[in-house]
């Protein structure tokens, strides 16, 4: 990209306006979005205005619309709720409310609105777009003394506003809106309910109850389903797959074999919009009255209701938000009359644009469907957007199974490997009642490969991982020890208990593991076993999967402590922190944090900086940014990010340059961010990966099962399962290398790196893209019509 190029897509914007309301329900990362929308609609030169409560803000006009500033979005990321309100508006419902609309942007030369709001919400928006042309025609009549305006717009006035782009967000914790992966909101949503079950849990577990939880969900499912999986419920209820007709008979019966085997409590998740196979509700209610009379358990409700709502958004939501607001502005600043009303999804690891009125279309096909009780084409049409094609099958993790499926076919083993994370129990758990239900002896081995090398392994049931899904680190214990230096007494091992497969469930080493497995098939046939490794460490640097487990309850850790951080600065004299995090080499945690957090810079190795960088360049910006009222610095250090510019380097400098100006404080987050429960995103990956993992390992052995035994050599035989994009892949190790930087420990492209560019924009008014950053903002600011369908 030139000079040239580089200052044309900084003065984008130029003599253009935007503006940016939220409209119905709330929902956590919203703040993130509007702040993302102020402040890269500032940086490509655009004016930006707050629309206060809605379209209700738009119909009253007046200061209900009033300009946006940079400083005016600074402290909202951490904020939830819509910091610049909602409301119903019945009047932007009628022909007079979208005049009085129109007429407001038009006298403000506004030509471009951002929307974040559900289905309806968006709707609206595309009738006001659809009916412009005609609303700038009435405004140039003098009939609008009639509707109590104070005059017709002028012919100039109409020149300027002759059309209307609309771009669309979808902020609603329901997840009920088809096109995109996940919605703004849904994440920390489930981050709340996370935390009233895992309370619950405890007392639960304490009296022997049965406890009936009621979550979100009038037409979707999706929070009751994900809940179910992330606390291991023995049952769920969501409206688009209704129980069979005798479901109160399987309740009462999976209840009653959970207390049998042990367990002293029971939880069971139902959606507010459950339903039966004729459309009757199904309520908490009527569930709590069944278990009482049929079994007798002390048995208690508990409706989450509007806690859902609130709260601090998730790390996940103030990314999502953010990424989103980016690819709005870009959107509204590169359309032409011609241009059809968009809404920004998530595909993937991808923000991507998308037809409004497809999506909402498809949106409103579901409910239609429901409706006339064709829930399997609902499903269908909920497709992907909700991941139910993902999600559905393995509930039935949280149910005992038929004592017929424990025959035995085949024996698994399962073991962690490398730094504890959180996630890996969860993992664990899928991998081992999956394998059960397929008729497999499952094994699990403790400490890792020196375990399996010393044969600390032992049988495991069913009962045998309950609970694990909310736990954090690791229960079967786990080591960095590689298995090149015990391949003899490994092989005896997998002899000596008849393993015929190998689920490795770790980090960096668990991949390099693999790799020594593959190596060594060479000297003992042993070693010719499939195996599979599930990622599973906070640095998210194993090559072959854009997430590892464990990496999101980490970057939740970090944005807590940041927003406490930054909250202790308020009120105090001008302070600027500097916080070091995990990672190695990779420079994940750090970026995104400083992404969710809102720091003003992140340090990381895959970006090499110079000593100018940090007193030029990141000085100077503090000490402008001091100036004004915003009064406090963040700056986060991946902790290998530069030999010789260690977290004291930084932190001395700044004292020393910033003397008189700001003072420095210095934090190093350690192993906090292994620790704690893990994240509803960690427990809801762990579980499918690890079904997914049992199932391909399942296939493989039968494969494999060659003249009365296994044996796998071919490349594909060792694998890492990763996510890439939208879906779940196997990936062979041996065919990972060459994407590996082995010294550094770190895939040698990184997809995280491309949302860099955002994290200096968001972070500061003037900036100076380096060389690197060309691509990266050329990739953001580019149109990407057509990357995905409905």
């Amino acid at each position: 990209m030139t000079h040239e190029e580089h200052h044309a897509a900084k003065t984008l914007g130029i003599g253009k306006a935007i503006a940016v309301l939220t409209s119905g329900g709330d929902a956590q990362g919203m703040n993130a979005a509007v702040r993302a929308v102020v402040r890269v609609g500032i940086f490509t030169g655009a004016r930006v205005f707050f629309v206060h409560e809605g379209y209700q803000g738009l119909v009253d006009g007046g200061d209900h619309i009033k300009e946006a500033t940079w400083e005016s979005v600074s402290m909202m990321l951490q904020l939830g709720g819509t910091v610049i309100g909602s409301a119903r508006c019945k009047d932007f419902r009628e022909r007079e409310g979208r005049l009085r609309a129109a007429y407001n942007l038009v006298k403000r030369g506004i030509t471009n609105l951002c929307v974040i709001g559900g289905d309806g919400s968006l709707t609206g928006a595309d009738t006001f777009r659809s009916e412009w042309s005609d609303l700038l025609i009435d405004l140039q009549k003098w009939l609008l003394v009639c509707f109590s305006l104070s005059g017709k717009i002028t012919d100039e006035e109409a020149t300027k506003s002759s059309y209307l782009n609309i771009v669309g967000l979808v902020g609603s914790i329901d997840n009920d809106f088809c096109g995109t992966d996940m919605t703004i909101g849904t994440d920390s949503a489930l981050h709340r309910i996370m935390e009233i079950v895992d309370a619950i849990t405890t007392t639960a577990q304490s009296h022997q109850r049965t406890f009936v939880l009621e979550v979100m969900g009038r037409h979707c499912g999706y929070l009751a389903l994900v809940t179910s999986l992330s606390c291991g419920a023995d049952w769920v209820f969501i409206p688009e797959c209704p129980p069979d007709d005798d479901w109160e008979e399987h309740l009462c019966r999976r209840l009653s074999e959970t207390r049998t085997r042990g367990s002293r409590l029971n939880i069971i998740i139902v959606a507010e919009g459950a339903i039966d196979k004729n459309g009757k509700p199904i309520t908490s209610e009527d569930i709590k009255n069944l278990v009482v009379k049929r079994l007798g358990y002390d048995t208690r409700v508990t409706v989450l209701g509007h806690v859902q709502r609130g709260g601090t958004p998730s790390a996940f939501d103030r990314i999502l938000g953010s990424r989103m607001g980016v690819e709005a502005v870009m959107a509204l600043l590169e359309g032409t009359p011609d241009t059809p009303a968009c809404v920004v999804s998530l595909s993937g690891n991808q923000a991507v644009r998308l037809p409004l009125m497809e999506c909402v279309q498809v949106t409103k096909d579901v409910t239609k469907a429901m409706d006339e009780k064709k829930f399997d084409e609902a499903l269908k049409l909920r497709g992907r957007s909700a991941s139910f094609t993902d999600l559905l099958p393995v509930p039935r993790l949280g149910f005992c199974p038929p004592f017929s499926l424990l025959s035995g076919s085949h024996t698994v083993a399962v073991m962690n490997v490398g730094a504890p994370a959180a996630g890996m129990n969860a993992a664990v758990r899928s991998t081992v009642r999956i394998g059960l239900i397929q008729g497999n002896r499952v094994l699990v081995v403790h400490d890792g490969f020196e375990g399996l090398a010393k044969g600390q392994i032992e049988e495991a049931g069913w009962s045998y991982v309950g609970g694990w899904t909310g736990q954090g680190g690791s229960k079967l214990g786990t080591k960095r020890t590689l298995p090149k230096k015990s391949f003899e007494q490994i092989s005896a091992n997998i002899t000596k208990f008849n393993i015929q497969g190998l689920v490795i469930i770790g980090g960096f080493e668990a991949y390099t593991g693999g790799l020594e497995l593959m190596e060594g098939r060479k000297q003992f046939d042993e070693l010719c076993i499939p195996f599979v490794v599930i990622p599973a460490t906070v640095s998210n640097n194993v090559p072959g999967s854009d997430f590892s487990v464990g990496a999101d309850t980490a970057l939740n850790t970090i944005c807590t402590t940041c927003d406490r951080i930054k909250q202790s600065a308020a009120g105090t004299k001008r302070r600027v922190f500097i916080i070091e995090t995990m990672g190695g080499y990779c420079g994940y945690l750090a970026t995104m944090a400083g992404l969710a957090a809102g720091a003003d810079a992140a340090y990381i190795f895959e970006e090499p900086f110079t000593i100018r960088d940090l007193q030029v360049a990141n000085v100077e910006h503090l000490v402008q940014k001091m100036k004004t009222t915003v009064k406090r610095g963040l700056v986060l250090r991946n902790e290998k990010c530069n030999e010789n510019y260690t977290t004291d380097f930084i932190f001395n400098l700044y004292s020393e340059e910033g003397k008189g100006i700001f003072d420095s404080r210095k934090n190093v987050l350690g192993h906090m961010q292994q620790g704690g429960s893990p994240t509803p995103f960690d427990r809801n990956f762990a579980t499918k990966m690890g079904a997914k993992a049992m199932n391909w390992m399942s296939g493989k052995i039968k494969e494999s099962y060659r003249n009365g035994r296994i044996f796998a050599n071919s490349p594909d035989s060792g694998c890492v399962l990763g996510m890439r994009k939208r879906a779940l892949v196997f990936q062979p190790v041996t065919e990972l290398k060459d994407q590996t930087d082995f010294e550094h420990r770190i895939p040698k492209e990184q997809w995280w790196l491309k949302l860099r560019p955002i994290l200096k924009i968001l972070a500061k008014y003037e900036i100076d893209l380096d060389t690197s950053d060309h691509a990266h903002l050329e990739h953001i600011t580019r149109k990407r019509s057509g990357e995905a369908a409905v």
